[in-house]
């Protein structure tokens, strides 16, 4: 199960239905970048929540804000950032065969990994603001520290990912993966500095 949407436009992104999305853009240019009542969340959020790589693509061809946030005030280089597992994974990883297990992680996280690479790599090249805070002070290199996304540090380092911001427990990104003792994230970060 996922997300319910109220606004059409978010829920063919969630979904990632590009041909939905055309559909409702066509009928109503305004829902490009419109709000979804409950969350706040805009269709290219819904997307990058999701993970839907086409939709977003799609999205930000047709000129989606990729500044706007929604009522947490995380704008979609957020959930990029956060994009982990999510239950479902973890259902079909419990009822798995055990020899089934260790191919559903090799492949299954590294087919992962790539697509979330890539997503990231479609919203930083946008005019995005890498430094964005939500409503916690996290900004994407927070999250992709506290998830120990090695891919990711590097691409949001490169585009000047500010490594100085903290957040309201107090911590930077630095002192998130020092914490964990994410030694490689850590040396990316100091390196950075």
């Amino acid at each position: 199960m996922g997300l319910v949407y109220s606004q059409p436009a978010c829920r063919s992104a969630y979904a990632g239905d590009v041909q939905g999305l055309f559909a409702v853009l066509s009928e109503d240019p305004s829902q490009l970048n419109a709000p979804d009542g409950h969350s706040g969340d805009t269709p290219l959020i819904a997307a990058c929540r999701r993970g839907n790589l086409r939709a977003v693509q799609y999205l930000l061809d047709n000129g989606a804000d990729v500044r706007a946030s929604n009522k947490k005030r995380r704008t979609a280089l957020h959930y990029v950032s956060r994009r982990t597992f999510s239950l479902l994974d973890y259902l079909m990883i419990a009822v798995l065969m055990p020899v089934l297990l260790l191919g559903y992680f090799i492949l299954g996280s590294s087919q992962k990994q790539r697509q979330t690479v890539a997503l990231m790599q479609v919203v930083l090249s946008s005019d995005v603001d890498v430094n964005a805070i939500d409503y916690k002070g996290n900004t994407a290199l927070h999250y992709v520290c506290q998830r120990k996304s090695q891919r990711l540090v590097p691409l949001l380092l490169q585009e000047e990912a500010s490594v100085h911001v903290r957040n309201e427990d107090g911590e930077t990104p630095l002192d998130i993966a020092t914490r964990l003792k994410f030694n490689n994230i850590v040396n990316m970060l100091k390196k950075a500095a």
